[in-house]
């Protein structure tokens, strides 16, 4: 039996004994594609066109502005952010969706700062996203702190040796480039001992792994809607705030959503109890609509499952990527240990760009990250064994034949 022939009857050996196979019927997917995309947009869930029609044309297109009461628009915020709560392990009342990321993102760190007065300094890992560094450096500046960027492995180092000279740390679970896990409970646990607090960016993780944050004591957390949420393109983040930290929270965008009475407001600003406080200015109810309509993909899904089946898919791709691309200049970059992997895997390659466009025309969706990353997210809820095979094989095709090779030249598109 030829090594293509034993990773196609193991793909289908673990496609059959999958139980939340009848998951991808709540996905609207193109047929004939393979989408790895799933860690920079979700794929788009069954049940949101219908609301999004109800919404057009029947809360806003007749009810009008009656239904920020008829249809609750006023509580959506809160509503749909304890439905991410129950998904990132927070009970009711700490999560709040209705801005952008790096919006929440800059409040969070600013209000974790605030939390601290006199310590100095802000540390950031320095490989996460760069909207992560750049925000951090604006707080920084705003209160005038000290920024430190250090890798990941340093973090807890850098905690202990700076002691109470730390406000906050910044950090994600998730590399986005890699995939590589961190573990939050050791650096939540020695941001505590330090006295610091620590802001979680969960882009890349909440809908893609267990995340307990109140398990884990955590203060602050951050998170996209449109990664592994499926919350459509441009979709709101949410903002998780631990309840021990809510009556000092003081963020700078204060905003008419977020007063104690907003409808008979003050000539000075008097927040809102609890996590109500962290709204800002009226949501883009369309989208936090949505948001709401896609996170029913989670209903009645264990998220220990989910992880289960998605270090199967992102293990066998590993594999695959061993049998079929090693000897055609492919590295792995993601970790290999299973405690130590997200929910997508990276391959190095120096013409990754032009792999990458050549998989899209033949209808495998990853994406690349600069300047030699092939990046692909699998979302357990939808992707099969066998498309992860197909994936690689359409790769080695694509290699082999020098298919790529038109798209080394040229303008990149901007979006990569």
């Amino acid at each position: 039996m030829s090594l293509d022939t034993e990773l196609a009857a193991r793909a289908a050996a673990l496609d059959a004994a999958d139980d939340l196979a009848q998951l991808r019927e709540r996905f609207l997917l193109p047929p004939d594609v393979v989408y790895l995309d799933g860690n920079s947009l979700g794929a788009l869930p069954a049940a949101v066109p219908p609301v999004l029609a109800e919404v057009l044309h029947r809360q806003w297109g007749t009810d009008l502005i009656r239904s920020w009461n008829e249809h609750a628009w006023w509580q959506a915020p809160l509503r749909v952010g304890d439905a991410v709560g129950r998904l990132i392990g927070a009970a009711p009342g700490q999560v709040v969706v209705g801005d952008s990321t790096s919006v929440q993102l800059f409040n969070a760190l600013s209000a974790a700062v605030r939390l601290r007065p006199g310590r100095p300094l802000l540390v950031v890992d320095r490989d996460h996203f760069p909207t992560d560094r750049y925000l951090a450096a604006s707080v920084a500046r705003l209160h005038a702190l000290e920024l430190r960027a250090l890798p990941a492995a340093e973090l807890a180092a850098e905690l202990a040796a700076q002691g109470e000279r730390v406000a906050a740390v910044l950090a994600a679970p998730v590399d986005y480039r890699t995939g590589r896990l961190t573990d939050p409970a050791a650096l939540t646990a020695a941001a505590h001992r330090a006295g610091a607090l620590v802001v979680w960016d969960l882009c890349h993780a909440a809908g893609a792994l267990p995340v307990d944050l109140d398990a884990l004591g955590a203060d602050l957390a951050v998170g996209c809607g449109y990664k592994f949420l499926c919350g459509g393109p441009g979709a709101p983040a949410f903002l998780y705030v631990a309840h021990r930290h809510q009556a000092g929270f003081d963020h700078p965008l204060t905003g008419w959503n977020g007063h104690a009475d907003p409808f008979e407001p003050t000539a000075e600003y008097h927040p809102a109890q609890g996590i109500a406080r962290a709204r800002i200015g009226t949501p883009p109810m369309l989208s936090l609509l949505a948001l709401e309509a896609a996170l029913t993909v989670f209903d009645g899904v264990d998220l220990t499952r989910l992880r289960a089946k998605s270090l199967s898919l992102t293990g066998f791709l590993l594999d695959c990527a061993d049998v079929l691309l090693a000897a055609h200049g492919f590295t792995t970059v993601t970790p290999r240990e299973p405690e130590r992997r997200g929910s997508q895997v990276a391959l190095r390659h120096p013409e990754a760009y032009a792999l990458v466009q050549a998989l899209t025309a033949r209808g495998v969706i990853g994406d690349m990250r600069a300047p030699d990353l092939l990046r692909f997210g699998v979302n357990a809820l939808h992707v099969s064994h066998a498309e992860v095979l197909r994936a690689m094989t359409t790769l080695r095709e694509i290699v082999c034949a020098g298919a790529h090779r038109p798209y080394l030249t040229g303008q990149r598109s901007v979006v990569t």
